[in-house]
Order: C-alpha cells, then structure tokens, then sequence
C-alpha cells in the first residue's frame, strides 16, 4: 500500500486498508460461505450489487468451491458522501431468482437501508426462497437494524471511505486498497 494520500475531485484521502488485509478477510467469508453451502444440491445465486461490489464479488468468486451463478443489480442511496436515506433500484434484477437460495454481496453496510430493502424485494417480490447477506465491511456505529448480516469480512468505524470498489462521485472505485477521507 502507498503511503501518498490520493485526490479525488475535491477531496483527500489517506491509507487506511491494505489490498492483502482485504483479501485475508475475503478469503475468511468465503470459508464460512463454503462451509454453509458445501454439498448442495441446487445452484446458489450469488448477487452482486453494482458498481461498488465488482471486486469484491470477483474475489468472493475465486474462492467458492460450490456450483453457484452469478445475477448483478443496481440500487443507489448516496450523493457524494452521504446517505439520501432514499433506496432507489437503478438496474433490476439480470436473471430470475424465484425459488432460489441468494447471496447478496454488498461491498459495505452502513446505514442498512439498501440492503433491507433489497431483502425484503427478493423475498416478497421475486420469489427468492433464502436471502443471505455478504458484506465485506460493515460500519456498527451506524448499522442499528435488525436485519442479520450472515457473513461480514471487517468492521470499521463511520468514516467515508473510497477504493476497492467503493467510490466517491464514481471515482476511486479502481484503487486495490483503501483509503478514508482526510479532513
């Protein structure tokens, strides 16, 4: 990881998560995925929610060892830096899931708006017939719902961060680490 903090539009950001602490804690879901999925008769759907979770979905992939098919969506609920509380679907889903066991993957969870009101799609809308929950980091100062999250790669504190995926204004997300806002 490079020491140089990075800019991005108007802002600055410092290292915060090197790319090899990211995969240890990739490597570390997907034992705990495998071990719940192994030996399974059906095809699991593994849901990777755009832009944000392509890496970490890519990486996920690499590492399960069960039949599984891959169904992208788009939901959106940040401006800039902050949550609008407002959970829009931007692209639906890319292929059926009734009647299947999901794995949501969600790069990170914050508030937890999206992803219970993605739950709660899959399971009234479309049919889904589990929905599991994969998130490679998750902010609990901030995540105050009941929704149980099934599989989470790292906790960390509230601050906004960029890299890996995750994005500020659409930038940053190709950055192999992470990096936190420097105010």
């Amino acid at each position: 990881m490079k020491d140089a903090k990075i800019h991005l539009l108007d802002k600055t950001f410092k290292p915060y998560i090197p790319h090899d602490r990211i995969i240890a804690a990739i490597d570390e879901v997907a034992q705990r995925i495998n071990a719940d999925f192994r030996g399974c008769k059906d095809i699991p759907v593994v849901l990777c929610v755009l832009n944000g979770s392509i890496p970490f979905t890519g990486e996920l992939l690499q590492r399960l060892d069960f039949n599984c098919q891959v169904v992208s969506i788009k939901m959106s609920s940040y401006q800039g830096t902050q949550s609008t509380g407002t959970v829009l679907k931007v692209m639906g889903l890319t292929s059926e899931v009734r009647g299947r066991r999901v794995i949501i993957c969600e790069d990170i969870v914050d508030t937890g708006n999206t992803i219970v009101a993605l739950k709660e799609m899959l399971l009234d809308q479309e049919g889904a017939a589990d929905v599991r929950i994969c998130t490679m980091l998750l902010k609990p100062d901030v995540y105050k719902k009941s929704v149980k999250l099934d599989y989470v790669g790292m906790s960390i504190p509230n601050a906004f961060i960029v890299g890996f995926g995750l994005d500020y204004n659409e930038l940053g997300r190709n950055i192999p680490d992470i990096y936190v806002i420097d105010e």
